[in-house]
Parts: structure tokens; sequence; C-alpha cells
């Protein structure tokens, strides 16, 4: 099945001049999500990771089925302020500016092994940024893995560990 038949591109979103790739057709097709979450899992397992995260918001839609597929627990990455209890932040700079990154501060516990997901790779800046939370808490982060990459931003190169994705976009 080619994956890249269920992407719906929108022009100028969220602002002109982007092209936005949307997943929502993808999750709207059982046998594509469905073929999505085992390719992903097949990607990742290699890990052998022990807990997945998933990077706010399309990042849950994609780590949540993956971790229940391999039987393994799973983790939010959200944006500041947006979790209950106490947090563990993490601040990383924007083109313009700084965000944060967090997690609740019971979610990682030293020498979890944690593979990251999300929907999408493009500069690489909130995966890196997640890496690094997770690993000031003492988790080993073996790999990553997006549906889709855009492979002309560079986003690679950014994150200092393997990245798997299933549909790749040159322009």
């Amino acid at each position: 099945m080619n994956l890249k038949d269920h992407i719906r591109g929108i022009p100028d979103f969220p602002k002109p001049g982007i092209l936005f790739y949307d997943i929502s057709t993808l999750l709207a097709h059982p046998g594509a999500w469905g073929e999505t979450v085992d390719r992903l899992a097949a990607a990742v397992a290699p890990w052998k990771p022990t807990k997945f995260a998933g990077i706010e918001s399309r990042g849950f839609l994609t780590a949540a089925p993956v971790a229940l597929k391999l039987g393994l627990g799973f983790v939010m990455v959200r944006k500041q302020g947006k979790l209950p209890g106490p947090v563990i932040s993490h601040e990383y700079a924007l083109e313009y500016g700084t965000d944060i990154v967090e997690i609740q501060a019971d979610a990682v516990q030293p020498s979890d092994r944690i593979v990251l997901l999300d929907d999408l790779l493009a500069t690489g800046g909130t995966l890196a940024a997640s890496k690094r939370l997770l690993e000031s808490q003492g988790a080993i982060v073996p790999g990553a893995a997006c549906i889709i990459e855009l492979s002309f931003l560079n986003g690679r190169k950014a994150v200092d560990c393997p990245v798997e994705t299933l549909i790749v976009y040159d322009e």
C-alpha cells in the first residue's frame, strides 16, 4: 500500500506559502491507518523500547497505537501548562523566540528506553528538545520515528539519534 496516497496536501495552511501535509485522511482510512501503525511498530521494535513518547498533539495519535500494539507504556510530551501535577520542563530555541515542552514528573524512570514518535519531521527542533527532556531524566532514547519527513528542511541533522520515517517529501 502506498501510504502517500492517503495524505492530503492543503496549500496556504497555516499561513500563505505553506503546504500542510494532513494526516486526517490517513486516519480516516482504516486499512491505511492500520498499515501505518504496523510499519511504525516494525521500524521501532529493533530499538527494544520500554516506553513510547508522543509529541503533542498528532504524535499522541502516532505513539499511542504503536505502544498498545507492542504492549508498552506511553508518555505525553506537551507544551507548557497542559499537564496536571508536577512536571519537568525543557526550554528550547525557535527561529524567533523560545518554547517549552514538558512531561509529568513521574512519567520517566532512569534507564527507560523511550522511542519518540510524531506525525511529521520538519526542522527537528521539537523532536530534539523532547529527546533532551527525556534524557535529562535518565532515559535512553535509542531512536525516533515519524509518519512523514520533509527532507528538504534537514530535520534529521537536529536530532542526534536514528530517525525512521514512512513517507518522505523532497520539496
